[in-house]
């Protein structure tokens, strides 16, 4: 003899004197994984077995939905430039800390792999009769020798070979690339376009490979391209002001130009980062990495924000492979609709 209910809005049929706990058991539900109502009216999971299915009962049976995250994220191809192969996309320069050892441990906590420094007198030994280097770990890092504070093409070219000089005797793979800067004047730090055109195509043919950091022209990153740059790296907003992604969408434009055909060539984020949203933005735009030195240094706690753009770095790259929802006027309930009370 069997009876008749309704079970989430769908009739179903059960033995004369099956329970509530003998319906959940033949689900194969978990019976802690379940809430139940009969006839609108909540049915404790204690007296699941005490209580007595009728004809015409309304069993509603509901559970939690949702959804897990992997353990880990998904695989990610390495950031290539040129010969160079790197898992980390956040490149780190070495001014400006309070200590040479301060830097050595952001620099760890950052988890980059890419360091930049500049060729200068001063820099080479400290009051303590230490070089900078001595407080790299050149097993771990590659340096990214940079021209800063080069005001011309011929200057920048002359710190180049400088840099390859000195690196080609420490055995670090860097000796052979270079961080182009080229500026117009002390007060903007803005690079000057037709000098750091006429620098990259000397420095190319002088078999460097070049990592140009240029303004936010989608004209001017192509034709650095074109003249050989192994990178372009466009400024988010002028060196050290901490104003983030000025312009996005100037920054979209160089990114589907220089792609074009070529989706693996690397344009990087150089200069004009504060926090690590500002990292996270330029990341999700698509950019390949982001360079950064004030925006750690320069902080009231530098090895947090280290670990902070460390962070962002990763949650901006994977955002952007994961590919974000299309923005709407109109809200869209995130909550499944199926199965309601």
């Amino acid at each position: 003899m069997t009876l008749t209910f309704m079970l989430n809005g769908t009739p179903r049929e059960s033995p004369a004197g099956a329970t509530l706990a003998d319906l959940v058991r033949s689900l194969g539900t978990d019976p802690r994984a379940v809430a139940v109502e009969v006839n609108r009216a909540l049915v404790p999971r204690a007296d699941h077995p005490n209580y007595t299915l009728k004809p015409g009962d309304v069993v509603e049976m509901v559970t939690l939905v949702g959804g897990g995250e992997p353990v880990a994220p998904p695989a990610d191809t390495p950031l290539v430039v040129g010969p160079f192969r790197f898992r980390s996309r956040l490149f780190t320069g070495t001014g400006k800390y309070s200590s040479p050892g301060l830097m050595r441990d952001c620099l760890a906590a950052s988890g980059c792999e890419v360091t930049t420094v500049a060729v200068r007198r001063e820099r080479l030994i400290d009051h303590e009769g230490k070089c900078l280097l001595d407080y790299l770990d050149l097993k771990h890092l590659t340096v990214l020798p940079n021209t800063a504070g080069c005001f011309s093409a011929e200057d920048a070219v002359r710190h180049a070979r400088l840099a390859r000089e000195l690196l080609s005797g420490l055995d670090n793979p860097g000796q052979d690339w270079v961080k182009l800067e080229c500026l117009v004047d002390q007060r903007t730090l803005l690079p000057d376009p037709v000098d750091t055109l006429k620098a990259t195509e000397q420095l190319v043919a002088e078999g460097f490979r070049v990592l140009a950091y240029t303004s936010d022209d989608p004209a001017l990153a192509r034709r650095l391209k074109a003249a050989g740059a192994a990178s372009v790296m466009p400024a988010g907003s002028p060196i050290g002001s901490g104003q983030g992604v000025l312009n996005p969408n100037n920054i979209r434009i160089i990114l589907e130009y220089l792609k074009d055909g070529d989706p693996d060539y690397p344009v990087i984020i150089d200069a004009g980062v504060g926090t690590a949203s500002d990292v996270a933005l330029a990341m999700e735009l698509g950019c390949d990495g982001v360079l950064l030195n004030t925006a750690i240094a320069g902080a009231k706690d530098p090895l947090r924000m280290a670990h902070a753009m460390r962070l962002a770095t990763d949650a901006g790259r994977l955002a952007y492979l994961a590919g974000r929802i299309p923005k709407r006027l109109y809200a869209t309930a995130s909550s499944p609709t199926d199965g309601l009370i």
